[in-house]
C-alpha cells in the first residue's frame, strides 16, 4: 500500500507492505530512493515490509523547511504505530539505522548496515571532489553530477537502474545544505548498540567507505561483518540475494 505520510510541514511517499514477522524498514542511500530496494522485495513476499523516500528523493516532494532524517524517521515509525522494527539502511539510511537504534535501543530488533555512512566518522578532507561537486551543484548540471556519481560510486560498473537511482537522488542534492540538519555523532557510540547487527561493504566501493564499515563493525559488540566482492556502493543491485538472505536472516521466524 502506498502512502502519503506529513513529516513536519512536508510529506514523504511511503510504501507499507503487510506481511508477518517483525517489521523491515528499508532506508535508501544518499545516492538513490527507496527503488533501491526493488531487487530485494520480490525476497520478502510475505513480510512486513516499510520503505519510504527522504525528502526531496525519489517520488518524495523537495522540502519546504529544515529537518533531519532521524526526527523524520521517528515520525515515520510513529506514525504506522511500528514499535520494534529491524532496520536495513544503505550509506546514508545505515546512519539514520543507527542514529536511530541509539536513540530508541528498545525499539530496534536489528541492524542490517550496507556501506553505511557514520555520522561523527573522521572523513578526510577532499578538496578536489569538493570543488568539482560544487561546481556542478551550483550549475545544477544533472548530466555532470550522473557522470561524477558514476565515477565515484558505481565502480562495478554503469547500467540502466545505477542511473536512475542517481538521477532519482540529484534533485534533492541542490537543496541538501538548506534545509538538512545533521544529526548528532553517533561513531563515538557504536559501543552502545545491543542490538543484534550486521556491516557489509564491497570492495568496489571507495577506500573510506571501506574503512568506515570496517570501523562501525569493529565498535559494535558482537557485529559481524560481510565482505562482498565485485560489489560497489550499491549493493541491493550488485547482490540482491545476499543482501535478502542476510535480512532474513536477522529478522528471524
Amino acid at each position: 500500500m502506498e502512502l502519503t505520510i506529513p513529516v513536519g510541514q512536508d510529506t514523504v511517499w511511503t510504501e507499507h507492505l503487510a506481511g508477518d514477522g517483525v517489521p523491515i524498514v528499508l532506508l535508501h542511500p544518499g545516492v538513490g530512493d527507496s527503488r533501491v530496494w526493488d531487487l530485494v522485495l520480490p525476497g520478502l513476499d510475505g513480510r512486513r515490509v516499510l520503505r519510504y523516500d527522504v525528502r526531496g528523493y525519489g517520488r518524495s516532494p523537495l522540502p519546504t523547511t529544515e529537518f533531519s532524517l532521524l526526527k523524520d524517521l521517528e515520525t515515520v515509525l510513529d506514525q504506522l504505530e511500528l514499535q520494534q522494527v529491524l532496520l536495513v539502511g544503505c550509506s546514508m539510511g545505515g546512519g539514520n539505522a543507527l542514529s536511530y537504534a541509539l536513540a530508541h535501543p528498545e525499539r530496534v530488533h536489528g541492524l542490517v548496515l550496507l556501506c553505511p555512512g557514520v555520522p561523527g566518522f573522521p572523513w578526510p578532507d577532499e578538496p578536489e571532489l569538493d570543488a568539482r561537486y560544487d561546481v556542478l551543484a551550483a550549475e545544477q548540471d544533472v548530466d555532470g553530477l550522473v557522470k561524477l556519481g558514476l565515477r565515484e560510486w558505481a565502480r562495478a560498473g554503469s547500467d540502466d537502474a545505477v542511473v536512475a537511482q542517481l538521477r532519482a537522488a540529484i534533485p534533492a542534492w541542490f537543496d541538501q545544505d538548506d534545509y538538512l540538519q545533521e544529526d548528532p555523532a553517533v561513531y563515538d557510540r557504536l559501543h552502545e548498540i545491543q542490538a543484534p547487527s550486521v556491516v557489509m561493504v564491497g570492495d568496489k566501493d571507495r577506500p573510506i567507505l571501506a574503512a568506515v564499515a570496517g570501523g562501525t563493525a569493529a565498535r559494535i559488540p558482537g557485529c559481524e561483518f560481510i565482505w562482498m566482492p565485485g560489489v560497489d556502493h550499491f549493493p541491493s543491485l550488485r547482490e540482491p540475494q545476499l543482501v535478502t538472505d542476510t535480512i532474513l536472516r536477522l529478522a528471524g521466524d
